[in-house]
């Protein structure tokens, strides 16, 4: 039988293809690939990039297993080689990122993907290279088509979806002040973390004076009309109970990306339009965006024990103290289960410790039940996102169904930009085929203060 074509375009680039995280996003993504897939799927044409072929081979082969190995066209790219990823981004309709840390090797691939005018989505959770991004490429993107949206995966879409979903719980006339958002991570077997997330926390702090000076940099974004002051800060740690869990306040991306799609969406009220949207969808988009309320949000951390939270404050407090010179940095990266008490290794997670992890994120919002009558709190609802493993089960099912939504639903979303992705998403049916794929979304108890 004669080897078919390889195409000239590809729907889907997976790059960083032999990665940690890379490698799980294969096996997602295989699951909707077309004509095998057992969905319906717009998924019709893949392919893998990374460094080595040799590398991106072996992980389609884990991927794949144990059934035979797909025939999937391998292109060779690299971070360092503009060239390399202009000639990928030429041949795809979206680019999936996975190479990280992304302030080290997302920014070429953004620039790439916003010249050829690629639709670009990333995992990172790095503020810093997010707003850097968008300030560098927001308007050669707007002009060529491309949507670049960071944070698709555990980091932000949980938190993001999570929130607005939250929001349209308080029915008119009533408004949340606050919703804070706690993370449960939980398992059978010992968790384990993605190494490449301790190094870009690692990073993060390195270069927290650049995010600053960004920041100073560019204009003020407009601040959404929160109809109460933010609530009290309180202590570092503290025994919720409501969760009955003890928490601490976590400098998380998932607030920052918050905190930008409200912004958004105090300057388009409506949302974003369609490049070629429907009327169904305008009208849809609109009456979403409209139930939709701004509120004081942030994040935190749980343990059902207090041993849990002074494991966080003990990696916090190495990286806070060592990660701000090059010395400690070094130490940091060259020992990453000793500074993280066994937190994070290099070797990642068992496959059998992915299989056990779960996480629960829930949003705790406290607002008024009618602002004629002033602005303290009388009303409390609780909701819940919920779902597998965070960094190679949740992330990829997010990923992937990110891009499938681009593939089936292009026209109805912008034509170009660097976006949150809940300022891109929230109003399609992402929430649903989250649903449809291991996580879930439940509105947990509504009461009286």
């Amino acid at each position: 039988m004669a080897t078919p074509p390889v195409p000239e375009m590809f729907d889907v680039v997976i790059f960083g293809a032999s990665g940690f995280t890379g490698r799980y996003v294969i096996r997602e993504a295989l699951k909707f690939l077309a004509p095998s897939s057992p969905y319906a799927s717009p998924l019709r044409s893949l392919a893998l990039a990374g460094r080595s072929r040799d590398r991106v081979a072996a992980a389609l082969r884990w991927a794949a297993g144990p059934g035979p190995v797909p025939d999937i066209p391998i292109l060779v790219a690299d971070s360092s080689d503009q060239a390399s990823l202009s000639a990928l981004a030429a041949r795809a309709r979206v680019v999936l990122s996975c190479a990280g840390p992304f302030r080290h090797h997302g920014r070429p691939v953004a620039a790439a993907c916003a010249a050829a005018g690629a639709d670009c989505l990333d995992i990172s959770g790095e503020p810093e290279f997010m707003e850097r991004v968008e300030a560098e490429f927001h308007e050669v993107a707007s002009k060529n088509g491309s949507l670049i949206i960071s944070a698709c995966g555990f980091d932000s879409i949980p938190a993001e979806l999570g929130y607005l979903f939250h929001s349209r719980q308080w029915a008119a006339p009533s408004v949340p002040v606050s919703v804070q958002a706690y993370v449960s991570l939980e398992s059978d077997k010992k968790i384990v973390g993605n190494f490449g997330t301790y190094e870009s926390a690692v990073l993060g702090v390195a270069n927290a004076s650049d995010l600053q000076s960004l920041r100073r940099s560019r204009p003020r974004r407009p601040r959404p009309n929160i109809p109460g002051p933010p609530p009290p800060k309180g202590s570092l740690v503290e025994h919720d109970k409501t969760l009955a869990l003890w928490t601490i306040k976590l400098p998380s991306a998932d607030t920052v990306v918050v905190k930008r799609t409200l912004s958004t969406v105090t300057e388009h009220p409506e949302g974003l339009p369609g490049v070629e949207e429907t009327t169904d969808f305008a009208e849809h988009r609109k009456n979403f965006w409209s139930s939709v309320k701004p509120a004081h949000f942030g994040v935190k951390l749980t343990s059902k024990s207090f041993l849990g939270i002074a494991q966080y404050i003990f990696t916090g407090l190495c990286i806070g103290l060592l990660g701000g010179f090059s010395f400690g940095r070094s130490l940091l990266l060259k020992f990453p289960t000793f500074f993280s008490a066994g937190w994070f290794r290099k070797s990642g997670p068992t496959e059998e410790q992915v299989s056990s992890a779960s996480f629960k994120m829930w949003f705790i919002g406290r607002g008024c039940s009618d602002t004629s009558g002033g602005s303290k709190p009388d009303k409390e609802i609780i909701t819940r996102v919920s779902g597998p493993e965070i960094g190679y089960i949740t992330t990829p099912i997010v990923l992937v169904q990110c891009a499938l939504i681009l593939l089936s639903q292009r026209g109805n979303l912008p034509k170009g930009g660097v976006y949150t992705p809940g300022a891109v998403f929230g109003p399609t049916d992402l929430q649903q085929r989250l649903q449809e794929n291991g996580l879930s979304f439940d509105l947990v108890s509504t009461r009286t203060l």
